[in-house]
């Protein structure tokens, strides 16, 4: 050990000794062995829990073994290999000295950090946890704080991805104080951009082909990084077919090779094309869809009004829901088809312009009403079963998918049906006359009573004008009385015929079912009616000339006196009688 000496005045022989004691001690010998520093020393001993490290101090230091294991726990030195140390604390007077190598590699380490903030350089570091605000990054033996801000250029979506990853960060503010570190990702990730769009906007040019990273998903388009300068493409242009969503086609971190479509240097946006790589299938689509001819295609999309086929990548055409069945009346088209079905269509239609195809389902097949025009032309008797009943008629089954209707009024040509429902059930079968077909309306109307002669037209020849007629009360209204005069026609009394003198209700004087006898007043075939009337069938009986009157007499003068006699009773009895009425 080095033994403290009296100063006195150097000679040539002191120079020399001095220089020699240089070169065999270190530095640190010298005065520099102070508190806070940093030495070189030599490992001299390996125990199980310390390290003794000579440092040419009156006694070697202590050193935890543990601040000499790596990650996996081994032990890095050997004996007599020389290691930086920091000097904690030393004692003269007991010749003790306290060492640390972690500290000494710390401490290097902050002057490595401050010469690279001064140079402005990288440094690289990895992320090892998340913690409030931001995340904690180890710079290989000093650990920095990462603000959550200074991540990347955007919010981050999933912050625990970043754990474990390593990345080059620029050092923003040092406390060696403290042992604080501040760094930043963002600063390095703004420069790059920055210097990617000075490059990229001198060479950038609409119709280029370019390359870039899908950044940001939104429901009318995607973000694309180009390198510096963001551009969009819009979801219309991403493809030639229909999409609803941008997902269907890229995901976040794509790669893709768009077309520039447009690029405005001053506001520097740029808008991209995916789809404008490839030909446009709608050119020439006439040619290649003519209207009438037949092609598969695949259900892609059900809306309320009709399906859309996808004829080919990026051609839909759309079968409205009124071309899906001839005879089907369709609420939805999910009746008949489902997304992914393989079908059949016509083309009905091309517009090249709005890039529309009118599709036909129901065209691939006959039209079953030209059948049934051809099989049931008009005055055909058929039979069927009754489908259904409404309040205004009965439907009867013809065809597949095709109905006849019967209507209430053509059910009887005298009976007064209110509901089919009184004659007719369900599943019935009956008889009926094919009255017409229509088959761009699409209706098929049928009549039971025309299977028999109309009764009213032997009505005129069977009851003229004048004629006397016997019947029975049907039903008493406030206008009059109906008659039934055989089955099935009936005639009607109205109420002012039915007495000379006037009456408040036809109920005062007749009940339903009694029986009268009426003059025939009018009759009409066309019109259905029969007239009657009661009032002047007693007219009528009035008018009649009495047995007792114009009897012949024995002498003149008899026969005057007489006949005057029975002149005037006859006028009191006729007076009278009105007086009854």
């Amino acid at each position: 050990m080095v033994e403290t000496v009296e100063e006195t005045p150097m000679s040539m022989d002191d120079i020399c000794f001095e220089k020699a004691l240089e070169d065999y001690l270190p530095i640190a010998d010298c005065g520099e062995l102070g508190e806070g520093s940093i030495v070189q020393g030599e490992v001299v001993r390996i125990g199980d829990t310390h390290v003794l490290v000579d440092v040419n101090f009156k006694s070697e230091g202590q050193i935890p073994v543990d601040e000499f294991r790596d990650a996996e726990g081994n032990i890095g030195v050997k004996v007599g290999e020389k290691v930086d140390v920091y000097v904690v604390r030393k004692n003269e007077a007991d010749g003790t000295i306290v060492l640390s190598r972690e500290r000494a590699k710390r401490m290097k380490l902050f002057d490595d950090i401050e010469k690279i903030q001064e140079g402005d350089d990288v440094i690289k570091g990895r992320i090892v946890r998340r913690i409030k605000g931001g995340y904690t990054v180890d710079l290989g033996g000093v650990e920095a704080f990462l603000p959550g801000s200074h991540v990347d250029l955007r919010p981050v979506p999933d912050m625990d991805a970043l754990v474990d990853q390593e990345y080059e960060f620029r050092i923003l503010k040092i406390n060696r104080r403290r042992s604080n570190v501040i760094v930043s990702r963002r600063v390095l990730l703004e420069e790059d951009r920055a210097k990617k769009r000075s490059e990229l906007l001198s060479t950038l040019e609409e119709s280029q082909t370019v390359t870039g990273k899908v950044k940001n998903i939104t429901e009318y388009g995607v973000f694309v990084d180009l390198g510096g300068l963001d551009g969009l493409l819009h979801i219309t242009d991403m493809s030639w077919k229909r999409i609803k969503h941008p997902k269907e086609m890229v995901q976040l971190g794509d790669e893709l090779q768009l077309k520039v479509l447009n690029f405005d240097k001053d506001s520097q946006k740029v808008s991209l094309g995916l789809k404008q790589l490839v030909p446009d299938p709608w050119q020439d689509i006439e040619k290649k869809y003519p209207e009438g001819s037949k092609f598969s295609g695949k259900i892609t999309n059900l809306v309320d009004y009709g399906a859309f086929v996808e004829l080919e990548e990026g051609v839909e055409g759309l079968v409205h829901i009124s071309e899906m069945s001839w005879t089907r009346k369709l609420r939805h088209p999910s009746q008949m088809v489902s997304t992914g079905e393989e079908v059949e269509v016509i083309i009905l239609g091309v517009d090249p312009d709005k890039k529309r195809i009118s599709l036909g389902m129901k065209q691939v097949n006959p039209n079953p009403w030209d059948l049934v025009a051809e099989k049931y032309p008009e005055g055909t008797i058929l039979e069927g079963t009754i489908k259904n009943i409404t309040e205004f008629g009965m439907f009867i089954g013809i065809e597949d998918g095709i109905d006849g209707l019967i209507h209430v009024s053509d059910i009887s040509w005298t009976k007064k049906i209110r509901h089919p429902n009184e004659v007719f059930k369900t599943g019935d079968t009956v008889q009926a006359k094919v009255l017409t077909v229509d088959k761009d309306a699409e209706k098929f109307t049928l009549g039971i009573k025309q299977l028999s002669e109309d009764p009213w037209l032997q009505v005129p020849a069977r009851y003229p004008v004048g004629t006397t007629v016997n019947g029975v009360v049907t039903n008493i209204t406030d206008f009059g009385l109906f008659v039934e005069v055989e089955e099935g026609i009936e005639g009607l009394v109205h109420v002012s015929e039915i007495s000379r003198k006037k009456i408040k209700s036809p109920s005062e004087l007749f009940k339903e079912g009694a029986e009268i006898q009426a003059k025939v007043i009018h009759v009409s075939a066309d019109e259905r009616r029969l007239g009657l009337s009661i009032k002047q069938m007693k007219t009528d009986e009035d008018r009649k000339p009495s047995s007792k009157e114009f009897r012949p007499a024995a002498s003149s003068g008899e026969a005057a006196g007489t006949n005057l006699g029975d002149l005037l009773r006859a006028n009191l009895n006729a007076q009278h009688s009105d007086d009854e009425e």
